[in-house]
């Protein structure tokens, strides 16, 4: 039998599969989804989102470093990396201070996972960029603050 007749009956009856499982209701977009803390990314300010978090004010902690550029030339695409040397944490939270809406990730780490995330933001103006980590019951937060030379909210 030929190879490629092969490979193509094969793929025939694996989409044929999924398309009967999907008819069927077994997979569904909306389950992988993570979950959503509405009130805290939709806040206008830092503190309303620590509210909507249901965070106490943090401490400031000097053993969270925050790996940012000094100045963002696109701020449509600012990286970032929080490291948390903090035993047992258990959140990382970044916020971009004077964006629209500050909140712009909330990570859980969970089964003793290293307190390191790494992602890229966006800022529409020059602001601080403030982590806070939930370790222990207690929260922490550092700041480092980021020049904007193009706004990339619109900016």
């Amino acid at each position: 039998m030929n190879a490629l007749r092969r490979n193509v009956l094969k793929s025939a009856g694996m989409a044929s599969v999924v398309a009967m499982a999907a008819t069927a209701g077994l997979l569904k977009s909306g389950s992988a989804l993570a979950a959503w803390n509405a009130s805290a990314f939709d806040a206008k300010s830092v503190p309303d989102a620590l509210k909507g978090m249901g965070t106490a004010t943090p401490a400031e902690s000097k053993d969270i470093s925050i790996k940012a550029p000094d100045i963002a030339e696109n701020g449509a695409v600012v990286p970032v990396e929080v490291t948390s040397s903090i035993a047992g944490t258990t959140d990382i939270a970044i916020f971009a201070e004077k964006n629209a809406t500050p909140l712009i990730a909330d990570f859980k780490m969970s089964n003793g996972a290293e307190g390191y995330v790494s992602t890229r933001i966006k800022m529409g103006q020059t602001a601080k960029i403030r982590a806070v980590v939930t370790a222990g019951g207690k929260t922490y937060t550092a700041a480092k603050e980021v020049k904007v030379t193009i706004g990339g909210c619109g900016g």
